[in-house]
């Protein structure tokens, strides 16, 4: 059968059902390592209904099929899920059906549920298990019906892996293991499953690229006393990497062999995983005898907090990235009066720039470049047959980021390509007041991401106005540049700040089909004061350096202290920019920066 349309894909997803008797099948998006983004292999989603979205839930029933997203993707998906067969559910609203009671109605009593334990992590499959129990549902767990109905399905790449040495990463792999096994004793733990590919790339000073913009490797990794095993195809690692992970106390296991040897884990012993972040099939093969010990993962509190070779790395790459964008803005000026520029150059044009600069290796993530109605689509993919020529009128918003050797960007700007309104004006400086709020915030050690967001909502809510993403995210190392713990957000998170993280700051405004806003910069926790009385405090260093758009401000609407730290931001950029910049790109740059 040929299955290159979604509504043929459906059909045959559908046969596999019949034949297994299945009456509803989840599809997630992630892969085996609970990945934002996954190799083409696991692109399942995407490929059943063609929403191309990095979050978001596929359900196929007999007779209906849906995908669940959130609002950063709402006007996206709506597109691009047009004529397929399945329906778009927003969450978050009021009149959407929560995802497991619709299929619970949709399958009804004695129906079975399936899904693929390999792709599904442990405590969402646990969760859905016990909704459906309740209304006396079967759940099948080990079906993949993308091995039949995908036609010409990706292989799990095979490209080289590659160490970090210590300079870069501040700290060997066997240090690591030991830090890693002293956080295990805590929890009275023998042995460490991981299964993030970004958390396995850290432990181990392993980086790759199975993974479009994320430097990592498919791997799992097991860390105990007795033994550290990186699971990871033979082929991919050539001698010397192999001799020197070695040398670390590294020993190497094929791949698939990770569930063989999780099955056959000591009895009695005690396995540290964290529910959401091991899939479903591994979690079952850790033997019955075995004592789980599910908790927030201790690899990523270490991984979050940066250590002084990784922030350095961090403020030379951002010196790199602001050169770069210093030449693209001085591009953009000059071409969009011209008609030269559309959303599509925009992202060709930054690559083109940020390839100039030493140890760059690629996009942390694909440009988000919006102009106009599209600025309000958040996570906007510009496309060559739908892009916008950007007119000089308006506003342009362009979220980009670069992966170096040494750290990972992730920077947002929108900027005046002509002539603003009163409302776009006034719309930007509130935007831009919340994101001084967050840069200028000092607060008790001990402070969660959730206590700080509303300082960046503040001026919006004043207004009846909000965002509904999250404020910030942690980064990556030259690693992911989403991970956590750490946000900041209006969700409730346990994780507390702590001194050497990197988090994003990001506050933002959508007007739907008119334009976008958000103003980013990337920010790293820092002690700010010892008291006697009331204990240590904490601020942001703001590391990110690149001009902020003066034009569209309204300079009545900001106070004393907003515009002195925007004046201070400024000068900063001017000053760690202008030995390298060429004479021309040096006095664009100075006007940029002026005082406000």
């Amino acid at each position: 059968m040929n299955t290159s349309t979604i509504p043929e894909r459906l059909t045959a997803i559908r046969n596999f059902m019949e034949t297994n008797k299945l009456d509803a099948f989840i599809i997630p998006s992630t892969d085996a390592h609970l990945s934002e983004y996954p190799p083409n292999m696991w692109e399942s989603r995407k490929w059943i209904s063609g929403f191309t979205g990095s979050a978001g839930t596929a359900v196929v029933t007999k007779d209906k099929a849906g995908v669940w997203t959130d609002s950063r993707y709402f006007l996206q998906a709506a597109t691009e899920l047009s004529g397929t067969g399945f329906d778009l559910f927003k969450m978050g609203q009021a009149d959407t059906p929560e995802m497991t009671a619709w299929i619970i109605e949709q399958v009804g009593k004695g129906g079975t549920v399936g899904i693929d334990g390999l792709v599904y992590a442990a405590s969402d499959a646990k969760a859905l298990k016990t909704r459906l129990d309740a209304k006396e549902l079967k759940l099948e767990t080990s079906l993949d019906p993308f091995s039949e109905a995908w036609e010409n399905r990706p292989e799990i790449p095979q490209n080289k892996v590659f160490l970090l040495p210590d300079e870069v990463t501040g700290e060997s792999t066997k240090s690591k293991i030991e830090r890693i096994n002293a956080e295990l004793d805590k929890l009275d733990a023998d042995g460490l499953i991981a299964v993030t590919l970004d958390a396995v790339a850290w432990i181990f000073n392993i980086r790759g690229s199975d993974v479009d913009f994320n430097p990592v490797a498919v791997a799992y990794g097991y860390v105990s006393k007795k033994e550290s095993v990186l699971f990871v195809d033979a082929e991919k690692l050539d001698d010397e990497t192999k001799s020197i992970l070695l040398k670390q106390g590294v020993k190497i296991d094929d791949y698939e062999q990770v569930f063989n040897y999780v099955a056959n884990l000591p009895k009695g012993s005690s396995i540290c995983v964290t529910g959401n972040k091991i899939n479903y099939k591994l979690y079952q093969t850790i033997p019955e005898s075995c004592k789980i010990i599910d908790v927030p993962s201790p690899v990523d509190l270490m991984k979050a907090v940066k250590n002084e070779t990784e922030l350095k790395g961090f403020r030379n790459a951002m010196l790199k990235d602001g050169v770069a964008l210093v030449k693209f803005f001085m591009w953009l000026e000059k071409a969009v009066p011209k008609g030269e520029v559309t959303e599509v150059t925009v992202g060709e044009k930054l690559i083109e720039y940020r390839s100039q600069q030493d140890l760059f290796v690629g996009e942390s993530f694909s440009t988000i470049s919006g102009y106009a109605g599209n600025g309000a689509v958040i996570h906007y993919r510009a496309q060559p047959e739908t892009c916008l020529t950007v007119e000089p009128k308006g506003l342009l918003l362009v979220d980009s980021g670069g992966q170096y050797k040494d750290g990972t960007t992730d920077i947002t700007r929108t900027v005046a390509v002509g002539k603003l309104s009163k409302q776009m004006k006034e719309d930007y400086t509130n935007v831009l007041k919340g994101h001084i709020n967050i840069a200028t915030a000092i607060y008790p050690e001990g402070t969660r991401g959730s206590q700080l967001d509303i300082l960046a909502r503040k001026a919006l809510w004043d207004n009846c106005q909000t965002y509904w993403h999250g404020t910030g995210h942690g980064i990556g190392h030259f690693l992911n540049v989403h991970e956590g713990p750490q946000n900041i957000r209006l969700e409730e998170n346990p994780t507390l700040l702590k001194i050497g993280m990197v988090t994003s700051n990001e506050p933002g405004l959508y007007r739907a089909s008119e334009y976008g806003i958000r103003i980013e910069n990337l920010i790293v926790t820092q002690e700010y004061k010892k008291t006697d009385n009331f204990g240590t405090f904490f601020d942001f260093e703001t590391i990110t350096l690149c001009p902020i758009d003066t034009k569209p401000i309204v300079k009545k609407l900001l106070t004393k202290k907003e515009i002195k730290w925007l004046n201070n931001y400024h000068e900063m950029v001017y000053n760690k920019l202008k030995k390298h910049l060429s004479k021309t790109e040096k006095e664009w740059l100075k006007e940029k920066t002026k005082p406000l």
